[in-house]
């Protein structure tokens, strides 16, 4: 443990609801719930006017629904987060080469590191640094811990909610820890908490109390030992930057238990396309499949096949994870499936059997087409001849025009010519929360949908709060799009000609005051929202004036 307080760990406010609020002007200050809004949908993040309610992460969003009926129920965009994460990331990366991020809205950084902290007085100006730099790029705020270990930046992070600052005094550290109840260390979840409340721990200070041999016949000698230590306030674990991926993996939870099995083989197929899709994004590859099936009646079963070598080829985990699901019985329905892969490497083992049975199923695919081709051509050419077509096989109308589709393959001439049936459009999903554009209101976001009809705010983060308009599901003019930025870039200063041409400085320009019109506002402004420390903002354990941690945290 150091000396002094130069680990600081950074956790933004209830990220997810905060980005949905700087996103949408008419949620701001309102009860804001993200996460799956099924019926079997768990919320992700609650604003903090949803928590004041009894709603958090975690929850069932059907439970969420019965205590706070007026909250706005979105969709997550991860996209749209991840964006955002990765400007706070940078902004960190640039105080410390050691960063470890644990999540998109949550790091460590070890500023002694980087050489911008060295003592109490430089780490905190660190960190009240950062917090008005995060809102200046975001628009959101950021809770900082800083202290000398991780175990207790972290728990002075959760002490700063929402956006503050809360520093722990090294020699402090044990009398802070004391009275705090013991679910605050790391490594104690309910089960561990309850078997302790049943011996008569309850805080931290009872646990340091009852002695490292105690501990470990209770919990175990890991497990016990770990424990003593940290209600010591003993932690010397580092910062470190690169934390090594173990698995990729991706699961879907369905809103009704799924009994077709030939359903469940698709939805398998499509879960391993996925996950190797993330598994390329990381870089890495893998030798070990893994099927996950949770049933009807909640019994979950994993079953798992390792390869010859690491492969990213979505065929050979495709096939793995069909191979694995003959052996899950799904008769009684199915209500969650997953794909994992593990063993991950950074190369790739190619597999020669399975490249050459795609190689054969691709060329005989490519014969196959060609003679349905060809014996389409030969009939759409015999119907022509009869009919008076052109020489392309395209349809000929008394005028000597071409059929309304224009050219063979669209329109009339196609349908005719290919004796297909017209496939029948695609309903297009409006989840709520995500981002549309129409062609005539311009940028807003979906604010429900049924019945075939979706409902839209049209509004945009630097915008006043928007009026809402509803249009058929299947409207031509309507169509999701991408996020508009939380905050707009500044552009850069234009160059005065007069000083390219040589001009002495000063020669023919405007007063200050007349050149700062019409220059883009601040991001706040533009938000409509102050800087705001908000409660703890700036506060030390020390002081009087230290926030209280905020309920549900994030």
């Amino acid at each position: 443990m150091r000396n002094e307080p130069t680990i600081l760990h950074l956790d933004m406010d209830a990220f997810y609801a905060s980005a949905e609020q700087a996103s949408k002007p008419s949620l701001r200050g309102k009860a804001v719930v993200v996460g799956g809004l099924g019926p079997r949908g768990v919320v992700a993040t609650a604003s903090y006017e949803a928590r004041r309610f009894g709603v958090h992460s975690a929850m069932p969003t059907a439970q969420a629904r019965r205590l706070a009926p007026n909250a706005a129920y979105l969709v997550p965009r991860f996209g749209f987060y991840r964006d955002i994460s990765e400007r706070v990331m940078g902004l960190l990366r640039e105080l410390s080469p050691l960063v470890e991020p644990l999540s998109l809205d949550e790091a460590f950084v070890d500023l002694e590191a980087g050489g911008v902290a060295s003592d109490e007085v430089s780490a905190r100006a660190v960190g009240e640094r950062l917090r008005a730099d995060i809102r200046a790029v975001t628009g959101l705020t950021g809770s900082v811990g800083i202290a000398a270990s991780k175990m207790l930046a972290k728990i002075a992070s959760e002490e700063a909610k929402p956006d503050g600052l809360v520093l722990i005094h090294a020699g402090t550290e044990r009398a802070l820890l004391a009275p705090m109840a013991v679910r605050v260390l790391p490594g104690v979840g309910p089960a561990t908490g309850d078997h302790l409340r049943r011996a008569g721990i309850t805080t931290v200070g009872e646990l340091a109390e009852a002695g490292e041999d105690e501990l470990v016949r209770m919990l175990g000698k890991s497990h016990g030992a770990g424990l003593y230590a940290m209600a010591l306030a003993r932690d010397d674990r580092p910062v470190v930057a690169e934390r090594e991926t173990k698995s990729v993996s991706v699961e879907d939870t369905y809103d009704v238990d799924i009994h077709d099995r030939t359903r469940v083989r698709l939805e398998v197929q499509r879960l391993a396309a996925r996950c190797v899709g993330r598994l390329r994004a990381s870089g890495h590859s893998g030798r070990t499949v893994v099927l996950k099936v949770r049933r009807y009646d909640f019994s979950t079963l994993t079953r798992s096949e390792t390869l010859r070598g690491p492969t990213d080829d979505p065929s050979v985990v495709q096939e793995a994870a069909a191979r694995l699901l003959e052996s899950v019985d799904t008769t009684g329905g199915v209500r969650l499936l997953g794909v994992g892969v593990s063993g991950l490497a950074d190369y790739t083992q190619e597999d020669l059997f399975a490249q050459a049975a795609g190689a054969r199923a691709a060329a005989e695919a490519a014969e196959r087409t060609g003679r349905a081709d060809e014996a389409a051509r030969a009939e759409s050419a015999d119907e022509g001849q009869a009919r008076g077509a052109g020489p392309d096989g395209s349809l000929i109308h008394e005028a000597g025009e071409q059929g309304a589709g224009g050219p063979a393959g669209e329109g009339v001439g196609a349908e005719r010519g290919s004796g297909e049936p017209p496939v029948a459009p695609v309903e297009r999903r409006w989840p709520a929360g995500h981002d549309v554009r129409h062609a005539v209101y311009g940028p807003g976001w979906v604010q429900g949908s049924g019945v075939g009809r979706v409902t839209v705010r049209f509004e945009t983060p630097q915008s006043a709060p928007g009026r809402v308009r509803t249009f058929a599901v299947d409207d031509r003019d309507l169509e999701l799009s991408e996020p508009v930025a939380l905050v707009l870039e500044q552009a850069p200063p234009a160059v005065d000609p007069e000083l390219e041409q040589g001009a002495e400085p000063g020669e023919g320009r405007q007063p200050d005051a007349e050149q700062g019109q019409g220059r883009g506002a601040e991001p706040e402004e533009e938000r409509g929202s102050g800087a705001g420390s908000g409660p703890g903002a700036g506060a030390s354990v020390a002081d009087s004036s230290a926030s209280a941690a905020s309920p549900g945290g994030g």
